[in-house]
């Protein structure tokens, strides 16, 4: 069973792909961690403390978008095709530009110094490691650089906050680009803080505190209007910072500068109305992230995994489309590719990995992720994840 237009597997694919992780688990050369995301978080939740937890897990309002995010996959079943000689299969994929051994990237998550030491550069080398593209975020507890330079030769994007300084903005694209960023995602649905009980109960917010703010006290803009650097005055730094983020006023037609700014490709994350994302395609933009933030923005908003189907409806192949909010296994991947997502992010996990083993904790949960997409495509009776198509999927009775 092989799609039309679809080529033979590489000829460096190797029978049981990712199987080796399996095989070490079995060995108990591999498993100081549990592989239930469940299980996963409850650990995590003991060893980094309940404000980090409140800050990692926090969802708007009464979480009811993160759970509709769930109740969403959930209402998809995936249909097997057997027979088919599926022991030999390829995960490889190329997207704007960017080639990656599955269609799986590290979203962006900020201030991961809150759950491990090493933050982002252990998150970075555990990419590098797998080539796992990671979507380096504005809000990065390490400088830009320090995190490139984590990632080695490994792919990699950033992620824009857009500041309220074009100046500052444009050194912030400035120095992405010039560490090997070549995809830049601009997040559209967090122009201010969502309603989070759950920091707000904890009166918890780490940027408070100078943590997830090296973007920009490490910038040389940023830093050349100050009255004292960030290391003399660290309260005026972050003072600072909470001006520059206050970027509720963006619009539409802010959005053309970005090719002046930017060389390479620009996707907007954060899309979840259609005509939203047909605004998107129509300004020439190469992409969208549908995503609702992981139910951290607005409660009772359209659950993800709805809105990407609504919205690949709407604009069909005319740009990729990514897939973000509620990735948990091999199986939500595989029902968001065959819902018309070309990618996905996966962002929770990973960090619960960092907070309970650090880079090792974080390869652990990548690893995990493509062994169980690897060993699911094979029993779904697909040689090749561009195989993945809508007939995979059928509604949940």
């Amino acid at each position: 069973m092989r799609a039309a237009g679809v080529p033979e597997p590489e000829p460096d694919v190797t029978p049981g792909g990712h199987a080796g992780f399996v095989r070490r688990l079995f060995a108990k050369q591999e498993g100081h961690w549990p592989t239930d995301p469940r299980a996963l978080e409850d650990l995590a939740r003991s060893r980094i403390g309940a404000t980090a937890a409140a800050y990692v897990s926090g969802s708007a309002g009464a979480g009811a978008t993160e759970a509709a995010n769930r109740a969403a996959l959930d209402r998809w079943r995936l249909v097997p095709r057997m027979l088919t000689g599926s022991t030999v299969r390829s995960l490889t994929v190329e997207l704007l530009g960017t080639r990656m051994p599955a269609p799986v990237l590290a979203a962006p998550v900020g201030v991961q110094g809150i759950v491990h030491p090493h933050g982002e550069r252990a998150t970075a080398r555990a990419c590098a490691e797998l080539g796992v593209p990671m979507v380096t975020s504005t809000m990065s507890s390490t400088p830009i650089e320090e995190v490139a330079a984590a990632s080695g030769d490994s792919p990699r994007w950033f992620q824009l906050y857009w500041p309220n300084s074009d100046e500052i903005a444009r050194s912030f694209l400035r120095r992405a680009w010039d560490t090997g960023h070549t995809v830049l995602v601009v997040t559209v649905d967090t122009m201010s803080l969502g309603w989070r009980p759950p920091i707000l109960d904890q009166s918890f917010l780490p940027m408070l505190d100078g943590v997830g703010t090296a973007m920009f006290t490490s910038d040389p803009v940023f830093r050349s209007r100050l009255p004292a650097t960030p290391e003399e005055d660290p309260r005026g730094a972050v003072a600072m910072w909470d001006r520059e983020l206050g970027t509720a006023g963006r619009t539409w037609d802010d959005l053309a500068v970005l090719r002046d700014w930017w060389p390479g490709p620009v996707l907007l994350k954060g899309v979840l109305h259609p005509e939203d994302a047909r605004r998107a395609v129509d300004a020439g933009l190469d992409g969208i992230v549908v995503s609702n933030h992981g139910g951290r923005q607005v409660d009772g908003a359209v659950a993800a995994l709805d809105a990407l189907v609504a919205i690949a409806h709407e604009v069909g192949d005319e740009v990729p489309l990514l897939f973000d909010s509620g990735i948990r296994n091999g199986a939500d991947v595989i029902k968001a590719l065959a819902l018309g997502a070309r990618a996905v992010l996966v962002g929770r996990p990973y960090v619960y990995g960092l907070g309970v083993g650090g880079e090792a904790g974080v390869r652990h949960v990548l690893e995990g992720l493509l062994a169980d997409l690897d060993l699911t495509l094979g029993l779904l009776g697909l040689h090749d994840i561009r195989q993945v198509g809508r007939d995979l999927v059928v509604p949940a009775p």
